[in-house]
């Protein structure tokens, strides 16, 4: 596997190797070896997740004040355009985003580590995301980043005038101001 950095020194592109010829390709998604050894995190997942979600859904930006979760993301059908956010206070890059094109063809992960609001826009007709986490769902803590929030100015590959189709939870997301944040 190969790993590449982001505008955030702590979000990842891991791209592992595709083995591939006429017959189609085979991959090892994950090995926790391999995963130390090129970005010298010593992760222990311990939840596998898995929406499907047609095109202009918007899911996010999510994090958790309890039981912070590290997340290892990736696509297996279509393609989502993925955001991670920096809540940490203590970071050089507070404030700021990332966003990385995941598909089903690019075969890209990214590892989003505690400490980040993420969320991620379908950018195809339908889309199938998977992702891995360092701890366990806690809905209790949950909160939600207003994925708008002008002074955060996340460029999401969206048409001119169009809208994401969010839940009722996204819909409320907090404001930059109002959500809670890391030391």
């Amino acid at each position: 596997m190969s790993v590449m950095p982001t505008a955030i020194n702590d979000v990842l592109i891991v791209e592992p190797k595709v083995f591939g010829d006429d017959r189609g390709w085979f991959t090892e998604s994950f090995n926790a070896q391999d995963f130390l050894a090129a970005t010298g995190l010593n992760t222990n997942f311990v939840q596998d997740n898995h929406s499907f979600s047609g095109k202009g859904i918007l899911r996010g930006l999510h994090y958790q004040l309890e039981k912070t979760q590290g997340k290892l993301v990736r696509v297996v059908s279509g393609a989502v355009f993925d955001v991670a956010v920096d809540l940490r206070k203590s970071s050089l890059t507070y404030g700021k985003w990332v966003g990385v094109e995941l598909s089903a063809e690019n075969h890209r992960q990214l590892w989003v580590p505690a400490g980040f609001a993420h969320g991620f826009l379908v950018v195809s007709e339908v889309a199938e995301f998977l992702y891995k986490t360092t701890d366990y769902y806690h809905p209790q803590s949950e909160v939600c980043l207003a994925w708008n929030d002008p002074s955060l100015s996340i460029k999401w590959p969206l048409e001119p005038g169009a809208s994401p189709n969010l839940n009722a939870k996204d819909l409320a997301g907090l404001s930059w101001d109002q959500a809670p944040k890391f030391e």
